[in-house]
């Protein structure tokens, strides 16, 4: 097992390389000037070039990436020019938060896709189950920056029964019951595609796996269904969905950017669209490369799970 794990390191390497690469050079396709942006009415062309120079944005391009790439391997992801403070700092600042409603949402959707898809393969072609599919096509088709309005207007305006925005009480909040409070309709809303993607798979899984010789071995010697769906069916089936799960991790940090946006939540896709709107390419280099890289750790944990789940895939 362990040097399975040494081998997926080793071969994430190449993948976080390739990462740097894309962030770097598309941030540099971002129209617009960041010392225009730094100097705004100030931004004459002596005061451009002092502040290129500075920022070695004078530099060839490649001679930048260098620069750029050897810092972050010695830990140094610049200084965002727009909040004058270590990128890192700020990143993981952010990032912390948006693991909480990522990390929540993930739970959520895991739970909730995992309980649907075996229901509906235990119950197919019943009420429960045209019922449950039906739901999960809609939330799989509607968008998450809509159900979060829908969900404001509807529980923070209409009902007043959870907050609007933001990730604790402005006045008198702090706790963990207030942090549960602004977390609720976040997480929800970032939960919901992701539980429908993975009750789906969860579902094709189950039926296949349902009609195995050895489920019909299972029940003929006397096993009670229960035993048989949660003993048998759904472990088996579990292979398959794991790295599902881990793909869907990546697709909610992803989101989170746009949830973010809509809740107002302190994380690290508030603070990339901020960062963007200020022209603070170091800032968005760093928020980017870090969450792309929290990607192929969710995803080489999931290989690792399902693994465990089934020792042929080793070789």
């Amino acid at each position: 097992m362990a040097a399975y794990i040494f081998r997926r390191l080793l071969a994430a390497i190449p993948v976080l390389f390739g990462l740097t690469v894309i962030v770097f050079f598309i941030m540099k396709l971002i129209p617009g000037d960041p010392a225009t942006a730094i100097l705004g009415s100030y931004a004459t062309p002596e005061n451009v070039a002092r502040i290129n120079a500075e920022l070695g944005l004078d530099k060839p391009m490649l001679q930048q990436y260098v620069i750029w790439l050897g810092n972050i391997l010695h830990g140094d992801f610049g200084r965002s020019y727009s909040l004058n403070k270590p990128v890192l700092d700020e990143v993981l600042g952010r990032f912390s938060a948006t693991l909480i409603l990522a990390g929540t949402a993930l739970v959520l959707c895991s739970i909730l896709g995992l309980v649907v898809g075996i229901v509906s393969a235990v119950r197919q072609f019943g009420w429960a189950d045209r019922i449950l599919t039906f739901i999960v096509l809609i939330g799989i088709s509607t968008p998450s920056f809509f159900l979060g309005l829908l969900l404001i207007l509807f529980f923070a305006v209409k009902t007043r029964l959870f907050p609007a925005s933001g990730m604790y009480a402005i006045y008198g909040g702090g706790g963990i019951l207030d942090l549960i409070h602004h977390l609720t309709l976040p997480a929800i809303t970032l939960a919901i595609v992701a539980t429908g993607v993975i009750a789906r798979l969860t579902r094709t899984s189950m039926l296949e796996v349902l009609r195995q010789d050895y489920i019909r071995t299972a029940r003929a010697k006397g096993l009670s269904e229960r035993k048989v769906v949660m003993k048998h069916a759904f472990k088996a089936a579990l292979v398959s969905v794991v790295p599902v799960i881990g793909i869907q991790a990546g697709f909610v940090l992803g989101g989170a950017v746009y949830i973010e946006t809509v809740f107002q939540w302190p994380g690290i896709g508030s603070m990339l669209v901020t960062a963007i709107s200020t022209r603070d390419l170091l800032l968005v280099q760093g928020g980017v490369l870090v969450v792309a890289a929290s990607y192929v750790i969710f995803n080489l944990i999931a290989d690792a799970v399902q693994t465990m789940l089934d020792p042929r895939l080793r070789r």
